[in-house]
C-alpha cells in the first residue's frame, strides 16, 4: 500500500495522485485538513517499528505501507480549534518521526532534507559529489563582502537557511545596505553566466529541463515584468549518472537539482532541493515525472531500474536508445 500525505491543493501531491489513478495503483491519501480527525499510534522495539494510522475511517497497520510521498506544506490556519490544533501538529510531529524509521519507500525521509537548512554544508556536499560550484561566501562582514565582490566583479546574494529567498544580484543600491549583516548573515556567491537546467532525478532517473528567463532569478522573471520558457533537454550520460549519484548520496530518492550550463560546455550545480515542484516543469515540457514517481512507488524500492519501466514512457518517447533516452536518461547499469 501507498501513503500520500500531504495537501491535494498543491499541485505536485495532486500530479501524484493523478498517476496513481491512471495506473490503477491503490493508494491512501492522508489530507493535512483532516489531522484532526486523524489519529496515529506506533510501537518501536526490538523487532522493529509497528502500529496503526486511523484516516477517514480506515484502520491501516503501519507494516502494509511499503512506499510513502510525504510533501506536507505549512498546516491550515484558522479551521480548527486551539485543542484540535494541538493535536494536529502533535500527529504530524508523531508521523514525521515514524518516517525516519520506518522500513517504507519514504520519499523524502525527513532527515535526509536538513542538509537543504544550510545552505553552505549543501554547497559543500555537492562539490564532494564531484560537480563544480561557484565560490561562496557567508559572512556577517560588509568588508568581506565588498573585497569579494571587487575580486569577481559581479556576486549574487540569497538567504544561507532553506527559507526560500529570491536570488538577487549585488549592486550599489543593495551595497548600501550591507551594514544589516552584522544583524543576518548571508550568503555570496559569484555570479556564473549560462543557461540555467533544472534536473528531476527520481529513483535512478534524471528528467532535464532547460530555462531561459530574464531576470537573475527565472522563477521570478514573470512576477518581475519578464518572461520564462522552459524545453525539454538532454544532458551527457555521465553527468546524469552524477546526479543521480548526488541525489542517492543525499538520501534523497527524489530531488531537484539546479544547473547551470556555461558556454564552454561545463556545468556548475548550485543546490538540491529535497522537496521539488516538479508539477510546474511537467507542465511545461511534458516530462513524465509524476509517471516515473508513481513507479517509483510501486516498486517500493530505489534500486536500479530501467527507463522503460515507467509506464507508457516507451510509447510517449520513441527516441529512446539503449544506452539513452530523451529527455529522460537511466543511469542503471
Amino acid at each position: 500500500m501507498i501513503l500520500i500525505y500531504g495537501q491535494m491543493a498543491d499541485p505536485p501531491l495532486s500530479s501524484t495522485v493523478e498517476a496513481l489513478q491512471e495506473a490503477g495503483v491503490e493508494y491512501i491519501l492522508l489530507e493535512q485538513a483532516v489531522l484532526d480527525q486523524t489519529t496515529l499510534h506506533v510501537d518501536a522495539g526490538p523487532g522493529g517499528v509497528s502500529g496503526t494510522l486511523v484516516a477517514a475511517g480506515q484502520k491501516i497497520p503501519l507494516e502494509s505501507l511499503h512506499s510513502v510521498y510525504a510533501r506536507p506544506l505549512e498546516p491550515p490556519r484558522n479551521r480548527w480549534s486551539t485543542t484540535d490544533t494541538r493535536h494536529a501538529r502533535a500527529l504530524h510531529e508523531q508521523l514525521f518521526e515514524w518516517l525516519d524509521v520506518s522500513s517504507a519507500l519514504v520519499v523524502n525521509r525527513p532527515r535526509a532534507m536538513q542538509a537543504n537548512g544550510s545552505k553552505p554544508l549543501q554547497i559543500q556536499l555537492i562539490a564532494e559529489a564531484g560537480f563544480q560550484v561557484p565560490e561562496t561566501l557567508v559572512t556577517s562582514s560588509s568588508e568581506e563582502v565588498r573585497d569579494f565582490w571587487q575580486r569577481h566583479g559581479r556576486v549574487v546574494y540569497k538567504s544561507a537557511s532553506g527559507v526560500r529567498s529570491i536570488v538577487q544580484e549585488l549592486d550599489e543600491h543593495s551595497a548600501a545596505r550591507l551594514d544589516k549583516l552584522s544583524a543576518l548573515p548571508a550568503q555570496f556567491q559569484e555570479f556564473v553566466p549560462g543557461v540555467d537546467v533544472r534536473v528531476h532525478v527520481v529513483g535512478d532517473l534524471a528528467f532535464a529541463a532547460e530555462i531561459v528567463g530574464t531576470g537573475i532569478d527565472y522563477r521570478y522573471s514573470e512576477r518581475q515584468g519578464g518572461h520564462t520558457t522552459l524545453a525539454a533537454t538532454e544532458l551527457p550520460l555521465e553527468l546524469v549518472q552524477r546526479c543521480v549519484s548526488l541525489s542517492r548520496s543525499m538520501g534523497l530518492p527524489l530531488s531537484g537539482i539546479d544547473l547551470r550550463r556555461r558556454s564552454d560546455g561545463t556545468y556548475v550545480c548550485f543546490e538540491v532541493n529535497p522537496m521539488p515542484a516538479y508539477s510546474y516543469f511537467e507542465a511545461h515540457t511534458g516530462l513524465p515525472i509524476s509517471r516515473a514517481l508513481c513507479e517509483l512507488l510501486v516498486k517500493g524500492v530505489t534500486e536500479p531500474t530501467e527507463v522503460f519501466d515507467v509506464p507508457g514512457y516507451r510509447e510517449s518517447h520513441p527516441t529512446c536508445r539503449d544506452d539513452r533516452c530523451s529527455p529522460a536518461v537511466s543511469a542503471a547499469g
